[in-house]
């Protein structure tokens, strides 16, 4: 691997770093991390070039350290915010709102990075390709891992497919992310967050309605006679 140019000792050094990476998930966001460039990243943060180009020592180690500094802002505005609730469906529905958030409130130019980098990366392989690609899988994975976590606890029913609807739950932060872009629809964050509440309330047992409850009710009954 090819390392940096230069080792950070200072904290001064550090935070130009973040503040360069910062910049540079912003900018890849909306316009491609394959468009990133050393000078388009000096004239955004009015620097030098060699100030820029001191802290990476190729554009693979700068779109690296892109998508890792995207992943952190990822951790501080999704997950961190969600582990503060209960494991089950109390969580599940802030991991989807805080990212539902994360779009609306414009934490990216470009809207969600990772939905921005994987469209850009997703049949290009090399080491970046793979770094989006795992990040993302290992987010539907902690999707659905609370599903499996929230059955267990009863609170979705047992015969929901937690693959199956991890996928239509991502899908609904991703159809709102697309229509805000490329449509400036802020009203599909309203449909998408009733969408995942629609998702996931028909798959609790408890919001089962009196017909299918009166029709649950007899099949127990049935069996008990068997």
């Amino acid at each position: 691997m090819t390392q940096p140019t230069v080792l950070y000792h200072t904290q001064q050094a550090s935070k130009t770093r973040q503040e360069i990476l910062r910049t540079a998930a912003d900018i890849a966001s909306a316009e491609g991390l394959e468009g990133l460039s050393i000078g388009r990243l000096a004239m955004e943060l009015k620097m030098s070039k060699t100030g820029v180009f001191a802290h990476f020592g190729s554009k693979e180690q700068l779109q690296l350290a892109t998508v890792d500094s995207a992943r952190q802002i990822f951790m501080e505005q999704i997950v961190q915010p969600a582990l503060v609730h209960p494991r089950g469906v109390e969580r599940l529905r802030s991991m989807l709102d805080h990212w539902i958030g994360y779009v609306e409130n414009i934490v990216f130019r470009g809207g969600c990075f990772f939905a921005a980098a994987s469209a850009e990366f997703d049949s290009r392989p090399g080491r970046v390709r793979d770094e989006i690609a795992n990040l993302t899988k290992a987010w539907m994975l902690a999707i659905r891992d609370e599903i499996a976590f929230a059955q267990s606890l009863k609170q979705i029913a047992a015969n929901v497919d937690p693959v199956q609807l991890a996928l239509e739950l991502h899908a609904c932060v991703q159809e709102a992310n697309w229509a805000f872009k490329l449509f400036n629809d802020k009203s599909a964050f309203r449909l998408a967050r009733r969408a995942i509440a629609r998702h996931i309330g028909p798959a609790s047992p408890g919001s089962l309605s009196p017909k299918s409850k009166e029709r649950k009710t007899s099949k127990e009954r049935k069996k008990q006679k068997q």
